[in-house]
């Protein structure tokens, strides 16, 4: 082969990679980029809740890495930063945005966007919130799940007070930033306080310090008992919460199961993990190409009173038989 020839047969084998290499770039160009789910939560991360969303996705025909992409959002509490954390998500243009357990994160997607299909879980009526206009005929852009936690503030509150019947101070701990979950609990608890002959002390808290400031001031005051109510964020500090009541030897009553595998006396709760996982589901059918409009709100019906035995025994608390047997689950 003379060098012209060499050279000529070089040229060509470069010209015919170069070639390729341009094929391949369009190609991956040509390629849809995979749609982004933004997920936002006003708690802490929590790894448990973050599985069963992805295995609704999953069921959904979703895997995140393959062909969908979940941005997480955990705002530790931070619920100001919720409006322009909602901003930014929508001026990206995701494809869906999941608020799985939180009222006040689906009211301000709500407020974002009128077209980015949205998927919620809320404790209240989201007919009520303003989020659809029928349970069975959304009509918008949002549904979800619907779990109720509104509606068993009261129960919570007698089961509290039959598990520990001497206990008359009862304090109950807020979280003023979360303004709809705080103002259902000022609505539904004085009422059913009253009719229980209970006495109640509200107590304000939205970040850690102020968590550990409510004790000191429980303790001063010489609270009886302890009612934890509804919000991301304390489902998110329980590992802290259930400690402190420990040390200050006070029973109380979670919004969580997970507090109570934690450590604390008694919770009563929808399955949280479960509305995640339903979450997950319609986002990834929303994927598919459902409209939100046409899939109606969900109900969560079913509810779990648990009770840890080894911490009542470390409060020096009988719990009776009846309670035992009313009980879904006692933990040993």
């Amino acid at each position: 082969m003379s060098d012209m020839t060499r050279r000529e047969f070089a040229a060509l084998v470069g010209g015919v990679g170069l070639l390729l290499a341009v094929k391949v770039r369009r190609a991956r160009a040509q390629q849809p980029a995979m749609p982004i789910v933004g997920f936002v939560n006003a708690g802490s991360s929590d790894a448990p809740l973050a599985a069963a969303f992805r295995k609704g996705l999953n069921e959904a025909g979703y895997l995140e890495g393959q062909n969908v992409t979940v941005e997480y959002h955990w705002l530790e509490g931070q619920f100001d930063r919720l409006p322009a954390l909602m901003a930014d998500i929508v001026r990206r243009r995701v494809a869906v945005i999941a608020t799985p357990a939180g009222n006040y994160a689906a009211q301000v997607a709500k407020a974002a966007t009128t077209t980015i299909p949205i998927v919620f879980g809320v404790s209240e009526d989201p007919v009520k919130l303003g989020l659809v206009d029928s349970l069975a005929r959304p009509g918008g852009n949002l549904t979800g799940i619907n779990f109720f936690s509104s509606e068993y503030n009261a129960k919570r509150l007698a089961l509290l007070h039959e598990l520990v019947p001497k206990a008359v101070r009862i304090a109950v701990l807020v979280n003023p930033a979360n303004i709809p979950a705080t103002e259902s609990t000022l609505r539904d608890i004085p009422d059913a306080a009253r009719a229980l002959g209970l006495q109640i002390q509200i107590l304000k808290a939205s970040t850690r310090s102020e968590i550990e400031a409510a004790f000191a001031t429980l303790v001063r005051d010489r609270a009886e008992a302890l009612y934890v109510a509804g919000d991301v964020f304390f489902t998110s500090r329980r590992v802290q919460l259930v400690t402190l009541a420990a040390t200050s030897r006070i029973p109380a009553s979670y919004p969580s199961r997970e507090a109570v595998e934690a450590g604390g006396l008694m919770g009563y709760a929808t399955d949280r993990a479960d509305m995640f996982r339903q979450v997950g589901v319609y986002a990834g059918q929303i994927l598919k190409g459902a409209k939100p409009a046409d899939l109606p709100v969900l109900q969560s019906t079913k509810f779990e009173f648990v009770i840890n035995m080894q911490t009542a025994r470390a409060l020096g608390i009988e719990v009776p038989n009846p309670i035992q047997l009313l009980a879904d689950e006692l933990i040993e």
